[in-house]
């Protein structure tokens, strides 16, 4: 899993330079703007107290991963909305994609 989360990194990563080209600033913002959106439908679906809460914070947890190409992300968001709101199995493989992410 590791490995594959690394590759994830860097896809998000090649994904995010070329959308920032050469700037090294906009690629930084970009990077920080994806990980504050992840963490907020996070935060949200952890929160959520009814089934229509989780579902909306799912699917727009899964339009920032969409909106990125983050695949892995994209099949975690799925795992959410197919499964049962406050799954704290979903839950955990989310901050485990996103504390990977942000410490890649």
């Amino acid at each position: 899993m590791a490995v594959h989360m690394a590759y994830e990194a860097g896809a998000l990563d090649a994904t995010l330079a070329a959308a920032a080209g050469d700037d090294a600033a906009l690629f930084r913002e970009l990077r920080l703007a994806f990980i504050e959106s992840v963490e907020r439908q996070l935060d949200l679906m952890r929160r959520s107290r009814c089934d229509g809460n989780w579902q909306m914070s799912a699917l727009r947890l899964k339009g920032v991963a969409s909106s990125f190409h983050a695949e892995q992300l994209i099949a975690l968001a799925d795992d959410a909305l197919e499964g049962a709101p406050g799954d704290p199995a979903v839950l955990r493989r989310i901050q485990t994609f996103l504390d990977d992410f942000a410490t890649a």
